[in-house]
């Protein structure tokens, strides 16, 4: 017996209210064997109603519950948090059929045509649930981590901010909030900057001219980046001389911070102002390219293009 005809049946005939209730009923129709009206269509809204109104308090308060366990990590609690939202979902679904009187052998000869729609429909949907759930539970992603998702396109770097049923919100530096699909965590190549650890490195490339003090600009880089204020004196920072030409003496500054979510290219900045300074108080100069002579009046090539030009009797001063 369905919650409207309960309600109907309680309420004592001929007073005004069974009056509303009969006229109300009354504005309806038969389906097989059951009633449709204005009556048990006004019953199933607030009967729906009150239900989303009692799950989403449960949900809220079983959520403020597990959020209190001091056992638990982070990962473990958002995994228990959506395992029991589904729960609770699920069985207020099944609630509100059953008090709605709703039998659903009666669709029996529509359940196959809409079980297969539904299934392709929501096809995605179950995917990114369940790779939800999947990184919840080997706790490769947690909600404070660095990332870093490259889908073959673009390369997204940002904080965790929540894990949800459907996709992973990552806030990048300029305030740019992402909603990934957890899918896509799945499938492509990620970078967790802080997985096992907060520490990163970052490598600061820098070039100094070929006639300087290599030794004098590897002493001030090294005091350059032990004096910006994010670089972690352990592991400490480390200069290391990459290649040797005419352009310059290649150097690469590496200095490690415990920050990622700060950002990574301002330590760059610093460290290149900080090293710049210094430069400049011991004279220790910068490639320049407008300074280098290239002499070629006496390469074998031009002499050979010389000889061609005068033995074909054209002048060589107009042909230069």
């Amino acid at each position: 017996m369905s919650a409207a005809s309960a309600i109907v049946d309680g309420i004592e005939p001929g007073s005004e209210l069974w009056a509303v209730v009969y006229t109300l009923d009354s504005w309806g129709f038969d389906l097989f064997d059951t009633r449709i009206s204005v009556w048990t269509v006004l019953m199933a809204l607030a009967v729906l109603a009150v239900a989303l109104l009692l799950a989403r308090v449960t949900i809220k308060l079983a959520c403020w519950l597990i959020g209190k366990m001091q056992g638990l990590d982070t990962a473990q609690r958002l995994l228990t948090q959506k395992l029991v939202s589904i729960a609770v979902w699920v069985l207020t679904f099944l609630l509100t059929i059953d008090i709605l009187g709703i039998d659903l052998t009666a669709l029996a000869v529509f359940s196959g045509a809409f079980g297969l729609a539904l299934g392709f429909g929501l096809q995605k949907t179950f995917g990114n649930l369940l790779a939800g759930i999947i990184l919840l539970m080997d706790r490769s992603i947690k909600p404070g981590d660095v990332i870093a998702v490259n889908d073959g396109i673009s390369n997204t770097v940002g904080q965790v901010k929540k894990i949800g049923l459907r996709a992973v919100s990552v806030t990048t530096r300029d305030k740019k909030e992402y909603l990934i699909p957890n899918e896509n965590l799945m499938i492509n190549q990620v970078e967790n900057w802080s997985f096992s650890s907060r520490e990163v490195r970052i490598r600061v490339p820098l070039t100094i001219a070929p006639d300087a003090d290599l030794k004098l600009a590897e002493r001030l880089m090294l005091e350059a980046a032990t004096a910006t204020p994010r670089v972690l004196v352990m592991p400490a920072p480390a200069v290391w001389l990459m290649e040797l030409s005419e352009v310059g003496a290649k150097f690469e500054i590496r200095v490690w911070i415990n920050d990622p979510e700060e950002g990574l290219a301002n330590v760059r900045s610093d460290v290149l102002k900080r090293a710049w300074e210094l430069f400049q108080e011991h004279d220790v100069a910068l490639p320049n390219r407008a300074l280098r002579d290239l002499d070629l009046r006496d390469t074998p090539a031009l002499q050979e293009l010389i000889a061609a030009i005068r033995s074909a009797g054209q002048p060589a001063d107009r042909a230069s």
